[in-house]
């Protein structure tokens, strides 16, 4: 998918608005601002608190009172025609660095809002500036900030749905203290630092070190295929610690300063034309060891809690674009305009595209019910992203079978080439958040409990491996 490095945006973008300066500093200035709320303090509605439960009709009313206060409501959507409209159908969203900053300022200016009216960090615990309540307060807020015109939230996507559910369940308390009311406030964004070139779905075999210097760690090394590096203020990284241990257990997980010195994001160029993605190279990057994720050594039970809420992010549709897609009535319209809605076989194609999105959908929504309730995400969540893929391939097979050369030539025709992006979009799913191969091993070994893949040496040191 990745064709080449794409110098012209600079070895090292303008991150968080320009600043590279460090998350001390970002802490620092956001608490001495007196426009603002201190850490974990949101301000609530007359009579309540950090503990108290309101019932679902009042929560429903505040909400409401400052989504109406806040925001604009969306206009009623009109029916899908055929011809109408914009046509853009990629899979990721591809925009200019200045148009990017712009977009994620407003975005981070949206959830520090949220955050100090109390809705932030609805499920979260309140020494982290949560509210505690249940998980279906949380769907109940986010049904009704849809019907609202607000900036895109995906920005934040990684770091909430990935990176602090790991800091909540691995950190140091005074960790968790410092960052995850921050992230939840937005004022720092996370990514996720774990695939390098020769250790993508064999997390286990990734090179990256961490030497113990004292009481900080030294880290050296290279990631890739990291979204959202360029403006992230932190990151969540993987690294060797123990070459003398088998592969999954001299590993250890930390939270890096992206703004600290060593730290230098590369953008890279995909097929589409974009560059959604990034390759990050760390030069003896200093990490203090209370920013260690778990006890030393033990990274591999961090990096699961992490890759099983990323599948869970992505298959539930929060890891890129094409989901909205499964609806039937884009691709059916398709074919009627294409005089093509007598073939039985596209037909039948549609149809089986149309239950596997929804089959999925309902498959999801039971996984994360139980991801909600406290439950830690299991093996299930692999068979939500393999569907996903699975799906958005099909997809991608019926509109080339659809529209066929007019994929290849912009004729400026409403609905053809647009398709072009996200056919070259789709191929970056079957590899993000695991590949599907790797996903089907999961999936047989552990649901339905087949012997173990051979050849997987899990005895000998690491540093006695073939290294790719």
């Amino acid at each position: 998918m990745i064709v080449e490095h794409d110098p012209g945006r600079g070895s090292v973008p303008e991150r968080s608005g320009g600043r590279t300066c460090s998350v001390r500093t970002i802490l620092t200035e956001r608490s001495s601002d007196g426009a603002r709320h201190g850490v974990g303090r949101p301000h609530l509605p007359e009579g309540a608190t950090m503990t108290t439960t309101p019932t679902i009709d009042e929560f429903r009313a505040e909400v409401t009172a400052f989504l109406d206060a806040n925001a604009e409501r969306k206009p009623e959507s009109k029916a899908f025609r055929w011809g109408e409209g914009d046509d853009d159908v990629a899979m990721f969203e591809e925009v200019d660095p200045e148009t990017e900053q712009r977009s994620l300022q407003e975005a981070k200016a949206w959830r520090a809002k949220r955050y100090d009216a109390g809705l932030g960090y609805i499920s979260g615990a309140a020494e982290y500036g949560g509210r505690e309540l249940p998980a279906a307060y949380d769907r109940l807020y986010t049904s009704l900030e849809g019907r609202y015109a607000v900036p895109d939230q995906s920005y934040f996507g990684i770091g909430l749905g990935m990176v602090a559910p790991t800091i909540k369940d691995h950190a140091q308390p005074h960790i968790k203290a410092r960052y995850l009311p921050a992230m939840y406030r937005a004022d720092l964004v996370g990514c996720q630092l774990f695939s390098e070139p020769g250790a993508g779905s064999d997390l286990a075999g990734l090179q990256a070190r961490a030497e113990r210097d004292g009481d900080e760690w030294v880290v050296s090394g290279q990631k890739v295929w990291t979204s959202g590096a360029q403006y992230s203020d932190i990151g969540e990284v993987i690294c060797r610690t123990d070459p003398d241990l088998p592969k999954h257990k001299g590993l250890t997980g930390f939270v890096v300063d992206m703004h600290a010195p060593g730290v230098d994001v590369r953008p890279l160029r995909q097929m589409t034309g974009g560059a959604s993605f990034n390759e990050v190279f760390f030069n003896e990057v200093r990490v203090p060891d209370d920013h260690r994720l778990g006890e030393v050594n033990q990274g591999w039970s961090v990096a699961l809690t992490t890759l099983m809420n990323e599948r869970a992010s992505i298959g539930a549709g929060g890891g890129g674009g094409g989901m909205g897609l499964a609806d039937v009535t884009r691709l059916s319209q398709m074919l009627r305009h294409f005089g093509a809605d007598d073939d039985a076989t596209l037909r039948d194609e549609l149809m089986r595209l149309y239950t596997g999105f929804q089959v999925a959908k309902m498959t999801n929504q039971r996984a994360l019910d139980k991801i909600r309730s406290g439950q830690l995400p299991g093996p299930e969540m692999s068979i939500a992203k393999l569907a996903l893929t699975q799906n958005l391939t099909g997809t991608a097979s019926f509109v080339a079978r659809v529209l066929g050369p007019r994929l290849t030539a912009d004729t400026g025709e409403w609905g053809t080439y647009a398709w072009g992006k996200f056919l070259c979009g789709t191929p970056g799913m079957r590899i993000a958040g695991g590949t599907d191969e790797v996903l089907r091993n999961i999936i047989g070994e552990r649901v339905l409990g087949l012997p173990k893949e051979p050849g997987i040496d899990s005895v000998s040191p690491f540093k006695d491996l073939l290294k790719n």
